[in-house]
Order: C-alpha cells, then structure tokens, then sequence
C-alpha cells in the first residue's frame, strides 16, 4: 500500500516526551496527543508519522490520526524499516502465518488479524466461512481502505468482503470517505446471514448488522469447556446472545437450555442456530428455552436453585476507566445473583470482557461473592484469550474467564 500523502509533502515528523519515549521502545503501539512535543506540520488521516527520540534517532513509525486523542497506532518500532507494498505484504502474512495449524476442518470461524497485537493497529478481519469482515476502529485505515481490499483478496480468496465500523467513526466515515457500516467491499451480494462452522457446530453471523463483526468468537475455547461440564445438568444462559454457549451444552448432553437475552433479534437466532444442528444427536432432545428479559433483573428476581450450570457472559461493564470501580462491584453482584439460582455440586461460569478491569479484580469479585454465599466453592480453573485473539500489551487483555463448582 502507498503512503497515504503526495511524495512533494514532507515526511510527518514527530518528537515524543521522554516518558513516551520509554513507552514506545517497550513495545507500546499507542501515542496519544499530549505526548507529542514538536510537529513539523499538520498530518493527515492515514498519512504515515515518523517518530524521532531526543537525539533525533528513529524511534518509530505509524499511522497518524488528526481527530483521536489517540494520535498514532504505531506500525513499527526499533530501526528504521521503508512501509511499502511489500512490508505490507509480509505484515498480512505474518498474521496468517499465526494461524496456521490452530483450526481443523471442522472450524471455519475465526479472526485472522487481531488489530495491535498482530501489527494492524485498530483493525479486525474475522472470517465467516466464505465471509470475511473488516472492522475499523480508526480513521487512519480510511484512505487505505482500497488497498487493504486488493491485499485481502489476493491472500485470502474470499467470497466476499463486509465493512464494519466502530460508531464513532460512521458519520465521518460516510461524508468523507463515502463507506457505510455493513457495506460490500468486494464479491458477491450477501443474501441472509452467512453461516459458519465452529467446532462442527453451525452458527449464523449477523455481519452486517450484529455485534462485533456477528458473533463473539473469542469464547470460542469457554463453549468448547462448558461442553465438556454439562451432561446431564440444567443450564441457564445469560446474556445469551445468539446462544453459542447454549448449543455447546446442549451437544454436551444438557438436559435444558435456559437462554436470558434482552434483544427479541438475539434470541430469535439462537433458535435457528438451534434448528442449523438439529442433525445433532443430543442437541435434538434438550429443551431449549428462550427468555426475552434483563437479565441483571431477572437473576435478582429468581432466588430458587434450579439450575446446575450458569453462564454468566454480560457486556462490557466497564467501557472506560472511570467505570472500573461500579464495574467491579457489579461484577460481584451479578456472581452472587447467579449462586443463588445454582443447585449444589453446581457450576457458576463468570466471564468478563472489560478491557478497564483487570484479571486479578475482576477473579476477586467472583470468589468473594462465593464466598460469602456461605457454601464450599472449588475453583476448576480461569481462562483468558484463545490464540487467534492475541493480547501483546495490557489494554489488549480484556477477555477473562473463572469457573466454580460447588
């Protein structure tokens, strides 16, 4: 991909305070504004920004953004290195590389490029089968999106490509750049929802209009554990979504299936990722229900124990750094809202995808709601991201999983 800038401009240049300086060589791939000292001009959405140390050395280079206080997602750090097609090449297959021999034939969802941690900062691409869908997080991919699209098609050969955008970016996005959230990039017309193969489990994705990029696929490995924890047992689901960790339990052997979800459209395709495994021979016979409710109110609501397994995988509780303490207790009363309706020899699974609470707060909350459930709890284990998802620098690590039995 070309620099996004004429060749008679000269080069972005910036220099760095010396706390940004330290930051940048431990691999940090974030410069925000006011770590910025001098500027030798305005830079533009995209163009490339080349950050010197105090002694005018390299000290990286990036992706400039004029209008987000994050200013720079850093491409590359440590010596000088020329950002052309090739380097971007190289970059893409870097992150396929990643990937080979982690999934059989039987999984054919999955991310290929994990933004920051796989050197394309602000920048998902999942793939859904034949479909595969770009999210952008920054108007720094914008001017590039043309080329990215080439890249994409020439490596991975998809049957089609989507558009996502993160909603702070979609007004501007679409005066200025003339691309919409959910548009076709490239390939044939989407018709319905693409589905997918997850461990030979099929899953539809809502990719244009969904969540995410149309389904959570970093719970990929916590479906795969609670498989193995639910033979024979009463699973409640809440914030069930599309029921992902729903059909898992019941291919596992549940007896039932409880699904709390807010949003009438989340349940409905639960439902009919139920119907896509119906060939299944123990997704058939569990009873699967549907409850269209706050689930935060309905756990209070509900105090009998009749359920042996509940899977508790809300939202983000925390979407800034402000919100972390309030978090952190919630996290603790929803746990303990979940004790209260499991049996006992029952399973609690909490999970939390709350970049702003750490592993260490967020397993606290979880074991002392048990333990002032006054009942015996053994800790099975804790999960955290699976390897399509790499975290390479703290704020990546948002995903964090804890089970209890007791």
């Amino acid at each position: 991909m070309q620099p996004a800038k004429p060749t008679s401009t000269p080069r972005l240049r910036l220099r760095v305070t010396a706390a940004a300086e330290t930051i940048l060589r431990g691999g940090h791939p974030w410069l925000f504004a006011g770590s910025i000292h001098e500027q030798n001009r305005d830079g533009r959405p995209g163009e490339l920004a080349v950050i010197y140390d105090r002694k005018d050395r390299f000290l990286a280079i990036g992706l400039y953004d004029p209008e987000s206080p994050l200013r720079v997602r850093v491409l590359h750090a440590g010596k000088p290195v020329t950002i052309d097609e090739n380097w971007w090449r190289e970059n893409l297959a870097r992150a396929i590389r990643r990937r080979d021999g982690l999934f059989a034939d039987q999984t054919d969802g999955f991310r290929w490029i994990n933004g920051e941690s796989d050197g394309w900062p602000g920048l998902v691409l999942d793939r859904y089968a034949g479909t595969l869908v770009l999210k952008i997080y920054t108007a720094a991919w914008l001017p590039r999106l043309g080329d990215i699209t080439t890249l994409i098609q020439e490596w991975l050969k998809p049957q089609r490509l989507i558009l996502r955008l993160s909603r702070n970016l979609q007004e501007t996005t679409r005066k200025n750049f003339q691309f919409s959230d959910g548009q076709l990039l490239s390939g044939d017309k989407l018709e319905g929802f693409p589905v997918f193969l997850e461990t030979g489990l099929r899953f539809e994705a809502d990719v244009v209009r969904g969540q995410k990029t149309g389904f959570f696929l970093d719970q990929r490995e916590n479906r795969r554990r609670v498989e193995l924890l639910a033979p024979g047992r009463d699973v409640l689901n809440a914030f069930s979504f599309s029921g992902g960790f729903s059909l898992y339990a019941a291919r596992g052997g549940a007896k039932s299936v409880t699904d709390l979800d807010i949003s009438a459209h989340a349940l409905e395709s639960a439902k009919r990722n139920f119907t896509l495994n119906q060939s299944e021979t123990k997704v058939a016979p569990c009873r699967h229900e549907t409850v269209q409710t706050d689930a935060f109110a309905w756990l209070e609501q509900n105090l009998v124990p009749k359920f042996d397994l509940v899977i508790l995988d809300p939202p983000s509780l925390a979407k800034r750094e402000t919100e972390r303490s309030g978090a952190i207790q919630a996290y603790g009363k929803l746990a303990a809202s979940g004790l209260r309706v499991l049996r006992r020899d029952g399973i609690l699974v909490a999970a939390s995808c709350s970049a702003h609470v750490s592993e260490a707060e967020f397993f606290d909350a979880v074991r002392r709601a048990a333990r002032n459930s006054g009942r015996p709890f053994k800790e099975l284990e804790t999960s955290a991201h699976p390897a399509d998802h790499p975290a390479t620098f703290a704020e990546a690590h948002y995903l964090k999983c804890i089970y209890l039995k007791g």
